[in-house]
């Protein structure tokens, strides 16, 4: 054994089988890759192994212990590499990126849970490091052993030439694989997350020149889908709106299969059933599904605001602060004189608000700055929902009509905690903490909203209001199946897994009756929405999504992963069901045109983002955004600025 582990050579293979093997033992006790037949097995047995030969075999040019202490570093970095992959795939079921880098200020205001996804398990995924620092403090002859050059070079060549086969191999099961990745998760189950992440790398500088690159002619590919997919709005809908106050009111993480629920007997949301059953003049669109990324709450608001897609990695409202946008907010205000307003009770740099709003052409954000926020109405990641909506009223009314406002809860956010005092729900009994507590929190944002319309009612604002309640994206991701089978009572399928993206979109619109809607939508569609409502035709913007309430309204939901959904097909990791029964379908050629075009469509929203080709559209009727133009405040710069207008 001392003579074994006195060869260089010998040391790098331990640590090549050592960082294989928890990088194997990773994708089953962490990931849901859906890996499906022995050759996906096989394959990812085998796609480790080239990053780590290349990674480790840097260290063989390297003489003795210096090469020995090279291995460790290299290591190190490969199990940074996946372990902060797992963390970030535990939260948000997706794989870490470099655009996610970017983000990290706003992930660490996440860092209460982060660390309640840590599990005491976690240490397997650093014992090769502490095994191979052991090695080297007992066998410091490691020093003694030699490799030729050439030897090295033969070690590296032979990690590339597995690389290119394991390429060769997934490329047979996957076709197009590196060049068709809405899903990361694809290329991690065939490539490993190593290559992944080296790809990821190639492709977000890939991405950035883009930009430099980009010319007015780029446009015209978007442009002419965007006009060839436009529908015509419903005349019975089509300006009714005009003039009215638009409140859009934001809740957190909220999925439609809450609508209805009892827990133990008891309905989780009473408020949210009455408005779905068309009380309150609500019109609820019960086939409505989030279509986020990996920017969640950003990425809805994105596609509310712009009818875009959000990025395949990371968030536009990070990597693509500086773009000009033809926002919502913008062209209701140049074309109807609104007032914009965003209102949240967390801090205005979080997920780079403060910059992209200016973008967006938003008027006025009431961060943190104007909220009371001393320790008692805060809870989680910011200011209670009963507290912020109690405090926005004032805020609310000030604002000069008519105005576009839009008010984002926080309560109910992963991890799901709430005070008892606040709690008047108990908690869910799967032994799934996550899941337990979405109910109590689910509770307590239904109470608040209730409390919030109510005020509204009370002020006049609602009768001459558009009050638009909408889910930003999935609270309960697929690491909690288990307790969700136990909540839904069926087990969670890829299948089922796709009918829990469903978020609630509810209207009220002054002078029109409510109730349930069964149109299948997605939130690309609601600013074309929104501007029919006004009177305003969309047919010039580029907007990716078509009016909800046209009879020619697109029904095909693209997911950002490529995935999709409409009354008759739904398409899940290129597997077709049918929508209605779950059953499994053979694919054909209505389902490969649907698929061709959610394709289409995706990748010409990421190039309008990425090339930020909207600065070359030039419309007679729409003045592009001056961001110098916005200033946001807090709440003492205002009354210092209210008592200097007094006193002059």
């Amino acid at each position: 054994m001392k003579k074994i582990f006195s060869n260089k050579m010998s040391f790098f293979l331990l640590a090549v089988v050592l960082v294989w093997a928890k990088t194997y033992a990773s994708y089953f006790m962490e990931f849901n890759l859906g890996v499906k037949g022995g050759f996906q097995q096989f394959l990812l047995f085998l796609n480790p192994f080239s990053a780590i030969i290349v990674f480790l075999g840097l260290a063989l040019f390297a003489k003795g212990r210096i090469s020995a202490a090279i291995i460790l570093i290299m290591d190190a970095v490969m199990t940074l590499i996946l372990y902060a992959n797992i963390l970030f795939y535990r939260f948000f079921d997706d794989f870490l990126t470099f655009s996610n880098f970017i983000q990290r200020d706003n992930l660490s205001n996440m860092q209460d849970g982060v660390f309640d996804i840590m599990n005491f398990h976690d240490v397997i995924y650093f014992l090769d490091f502490l095994i191979l620092i052991a090695i080297m403090i007992w066998r410091p002859e490691i020093k003694a052993f030699k490799m030729s050059k050439k030897m090295a070079s033969l070690v590296i060549v032979s990690g590339l030439a597995l690389f290119m086969i394991n390429l060769g191999l997934a490329e047979k099961d996957r076709p197009d694989l590196l060049s068709r990745t809405f899903d990361r998760n694809y290329i991690v189950k065939y490539l490993g997350p190593y290559n992944f992440t080296v790809y990821n790398g190639i492709e977000t500088a890939k991405s950035e020149s883009q930009r430099a690159y980009a010319t007015s002619d780029d446009l015209t590919t978007a442009k002419n889908y965007t006009s060839a997919h436009y529908a015509e709005p419903n005349p019975e809908y089509f300006g009714v709106g005009k003039g009215k106050n638009i409140i859009k009111i934001h809740l957190e993480s909220f999925q439609s299969f809450l609508i209805d629920y009892k827990l133990n007997g008891e309905e989780v949301t009473p408020f949210l059933n009455k408005l779905a059953r068309g009380e309150e003049n609500m019109t609820y669109f019960d086939n409505f599904f989030h279509q986020t990324g990996q920017g969640k709450t950003a990425d809805s608001e994105l596609s509310l605001d712009n009818s875009l897609f959000g990025l395949p990695e990371g968030a536009a409202f990070m990597t693509r602060g500086q773009n000009t946008y033809q926002s919502l907010p913008a062209i209701l205000n140049q074309k109807e004189g609104y007032t914009s307003a965003v209102f949240h009770g967390d801090y205005k740099s979080f997920w780079n608000r403060d910059q992209i709003y200016k973008q967006f052409g938003v008027d006025k954000f009431y961060d943190a700055g104007y909220y009371n926020m001393k320790n008692e109405n805060l809870i989680n990641l910011g200011l209670k929902d009963k507290e912020f909506f109690s405090e926005s009223m004032p805020m609310l009314q000030s604002l000069k009509q008519p105005f576009y406002a839009h008010l984002l809860t926080l309560t109910n956010h992963y991890p799901f905690i709430l005070n008892e005092q606040d709690a008047s729900l108990d908690r869910g009994t799967t032994g799934d903490s996550t899941v337990d507590g979405y109910f109590q929190t689910a509770r307590y944002l239904d109470e608040a909203l209730e409390q919030f319309i109510n005020d509204l009612k009370a002020s006049g604002l609602y009768d001459d209001s558009i009050i638009m309640i909408y889910g930003d994206h999935n609270g309960i991701s697929e690491n909690h199946n288990r307790a969700m089978a136990e909540v839904q009572g069926k087990e969670i399928t890829p299948y089922q897994n796709m009918q829990n993206q469903r978020v609630p979109l509810m209207l009220h619109i002054p002078g029109k009756e409510g109730g349930v809607n069964h149109t299948y939508g997605g939130m690309i569609d609601v600013m074309p929405t929104l501007l029919h409502l006004q009177g305003i035709d969309q047919r010039n913007y580029i907007n990716f999504g078509t009016d909800l309430f046209s009879k020619e309204h697109d029904q095909t939901v693209a997911l950002r992963n490529g995935d999709f959904i409409t009354p008759k097909y739904t398409s899940v990791d290129n597997t077709i069901y049918d929508t209605a029964s779950g059953n499994t379908l053979e694919p054909n050629e209505q389902t490969k045109n649907i698929k061709e075009r959610v394709e289409q469509q995706l990748k010409l929203s990421d190039q309008v983002l990425y090339q930020d080709l909207l600065r070359f559209h030039d419309l007679e009727d729409f003045k592009k955004v001056n961001p110098s133009l916005y200033h946001y405040g807090n709440k003492n710069s205002e009354e210092g600025s209210k008592s200097q207008k007094e006193g002059q």
